[in-house]
């Protein structure tokens, strides 16, 4: 009953579609530390490791916090998620940071995660209770320029799962009960920005590189079993170019792949004894080799108009290989941005009308509280 349950929140959170040809899918515990929380980034097709700095920069990069012209701010965002299947699971995400000096900046976000009421039954059908699985983590970075184009950052995190909220249910005849677990993991991150001469003014060309989630593991039965955090490598490149003093547009590309092994290629007790050191360097050896080593990584692309720095236009495309779980979409969204604060909305539509993330909204909210202070005054 307990995997039943984890590979139903795990199909819940990530939305693989039932009607994919899925071989080998790579699957993580706390699938919902892979949602992208933002608007901005979820307009542009889910790209954000080398875009412009913006205040929800934690999620894809905290290096970028030290370019940032604001030397504070805080963002608020709402995912309602899978509104298509489902009307009480919803993503909720706040992010801030503070500019130390010119140099170095510190920023934290807390996410949360609800995957709304789940009825629970033994292999009878019997009804065993009602969970409200939720998740959440905390994390804490610091980023600092190492020269005038380059920036590193290194970010701690705490993450929190309760799968079941400790119902006990029965199974085969036995008594058993699922833990909420936690997990500490880090991301190192870094970014690259440097000034394009073109004849239209100066362009911006940047590259960004983070790998997240590198830690413990996560144990819903007091460490008799174990499961692996989703472990990702996202690279991405971005480039800025102004068509005018008022107009310009951006184009980004991220590609990303989690380093977590597949599971089918391993026994249980092979996944669960198997350490996440060992697991990164074992998701590169895939089941079919070099071929399915290709069908894991993801890729997205985004781009985003800007005119005056005050309203944004956004697309974008998101695609993962339909062996890996087949979620492939277009992106729309838009921003508008007044002085000290900024209000984003995005829009997801699916390639496939079975795919149940088609409609999905996001929204985010921005404060420039720098800004704030001065207005104040």
């Amino acid at each position: 009953m307990k995997n039943k349950l984890l590979a139903l929140c795990a199909l819940v959170t990530l939305s693989v579609s039932v009607f994919a040809q899925v071989n080998n899918p790579v699957i993580t515990a706390v699938p919902s530390l892979n949602i992208a929380p933002d608007a901005r980034a979820g307009g542009m097709g889910d790209v954000g490791v080398a875009t412009s700095p913006d205040v929800n920069s934690q999620y894809w990069n905290a290096a970028k916090y030290v370019f940032m012209e604001s030397d504070a701010g805080v963002s608020v965002s709402y995912t309602p998620w899978l509104r298509q299947l489902v009307p009480d699971i919803n993503l909720s995400y706040l992010a801030g940071y503070w500019k130390l000096d010119q140099r170095q900046a510190l920023s934290a976000s807390l996410r949360y995660f609800t995957m709304g009421a789940i009825a629970l039954m033994d292999e009878q059908g019997t009804t065993q209770g009602t969970a409200n699985p939720n998740e959440y983590s905390i994390d804490v970075a610091y980023s600092r320029l190492l020269s005038e184009k380059l920036s590193a950052s290194a970010t701690l995190r705490f993450i929190h799962s309760d799968l079941n909220n400790g119902i006990n249910f029965a199974n085969g005849g036995s008594s058993v009960t699922m833990y909420p677990g936690s997990a500490v993991a880090a991301d190192v991150a870094a970014y690259y920005r440097t000034h394009v001469a073109l004849q239209d003014g100066d362009g911006k060309l940047a590259f960004g590189l983070s790998i997240s989630n590198i830690g413990s593991k996560i144990s819903y039965d007091k460490n008799e079993t174990s499961n692996f955090i989703p472990t990702n490598l996202r690279l991405g490149g971005s480039f800025e170019y102004p068509i005018d003093n008022f107009n310009k547009i951006s184009v980004s590309l991220d590609l990303n792949k989690l380093l977590v092994p597949t599971q089918d290629s391993l026994t249980s007790q092979q996944y669960s004894d198997m350490s996440p050191i060992t697991g990164i360097f074992k998701s590169f050896s895939a089941p079919g080799g070099f071929k399915e080593e290709m069908q894991e990584i993801m890729w997205s692309v985004g781009a985003e108009y800007a005119y005056n720095n005050q309203f944004f236009v956004r697309g974008g495309y998101y695609n993962e290989n339909k062996y890996k779980g087949n979620r492939k979409y277009f992106t729309a969204g838009a921003g508008f941005k007044l002085n000290i604060f900024q209000l984003d909305a995005s829009y997801i539509m699916a390639v496939a009308q079975s795919n149940p993330l088609d409609q999905t909204l996001r929204f985010s909210l921005s404060f420039d509280l720098y800004g704030l202070k001065n207005l104040i005054k």
